[in-house]
């Protein structure tokens, strides 16, 4: 009897931790899915019913979006930068990574706490400094000014990650590789980055979702309306007095297309990499 009632028990419970955890990604998904079919409504049924589904796809919210609103200009800009960003932070940490991680030196561990310290630092807290520091330079309103903020402030969680993967890569493989003849820059670039494709792929979503998203260094050191990014622009859609809701949806779905594709892409491989940098060897 007592078995049956503590049987009982435990499918109780975890049908009541299934249905919890089931509302919990509902709520945490209909946002998106909300947003997704908005966008194909036009104004008036918006504002009519903002939860009901559309009567009929109305794309021209898109087509406002690009050429109205000139999304294709803030796609490319936010594009450009991320891509650049993603590319620098991913060869610069492998590098500076691989020589922490394998390599005894003084003052090693001063530098690697230097890159961890980076973490530490609001990043908003130098907005002003670097605004003044790019205005004595003349850097505003240029097509690399926010090049160096992002990659200066995605450096340190790369790294460290970096540094916490390779430690975890036997280095017999290295030796054996060195006594074959090779030299360290091929062994670096054959043998050892392939290997940590798991923490590029995250340090790829990282670096890449910080600059696609960032938004209050675009918004001071850029002035110039042809170098704004997606975060800026799509604040073309909420004027002082009106609002296109149903246009700034479309906007937002053209803005989470990259992001999405780009988790699709290396969502397997992200888990391993954030696993490795947890666990510091």
């Amino acid at each position: 009897m007592r078995r049956t009632v503590r049987k009982s028990w435990n499918i109780f419970s975890t049908g009541i931790i299934n249905i919890v955890v089931m509302l919990f990604s509902l709520f945490c998904v209909f946002p998106f899915v909300w947003m997704l079919y908005s966008s194909f409504k036009t104004e008036q049924e918006f504002m009519l019913n903002i939860i009901s589904l559309p009567s009929s796809l109305y794309v021209d919210n898109f087509v406002n979006a690009i050429r109205i609103s000139r999304m294709d200009i803030y796609v490319w800009n936010s594009m450009f930068n991320s891509i650049i960003t993603v590319v620098l932070i991913t060869i610069c940490s492998f590098i500076v990574g691989y020589f922490i991680s394998r390599f005894s030196f003084k003052g090693r561990r001063i530098i690697f706490l230097m890159f961890v310290a980076g973490m530490l630092i609001p990043v908003h807290s130098l907005l002003v400094p670097l605004f003044i520091q790019y205005r004595m330079i003349g850097m505003l309103d240029n097509r690399f000014t926010l090049l160096p903020v992002y990659f200066a402030f995605g450096m340190p969680i790369a790294i460290f990650l970096m540094d916490s993967f390779i430690g975890g890569i036997p280095i017999e493989l290295e030796e054996a590789a060195m006594i074959d003849g090779s030299s360290l820059p091929r062994t670096m670039f054959t043998i050892i980055m392939p290997l940590c494709r798991p923490v590029i792929a995250t340090i790829t979503i990282l670096s890449f979702m910080n600059a696609w998203n960032e938004f209050p260094f675009a918004l001071v050191l850029l002035r110039d309306t042809a170098l704004r990014t997606i975060p800026i622009g799509l604040r073309a859609f909420q004027g002082a007095h009106t609002s296109n809701y149903t246009q700034f949806m479309a906007g937002m779905v053209i803005a989470l297309l990259p992001v999405i594709l780009i988790y699709v892409l290396f969502y397997k491989k992200i888990i391993v990499g954030m696993s490795a940098g947890a666990i510091k060897g």
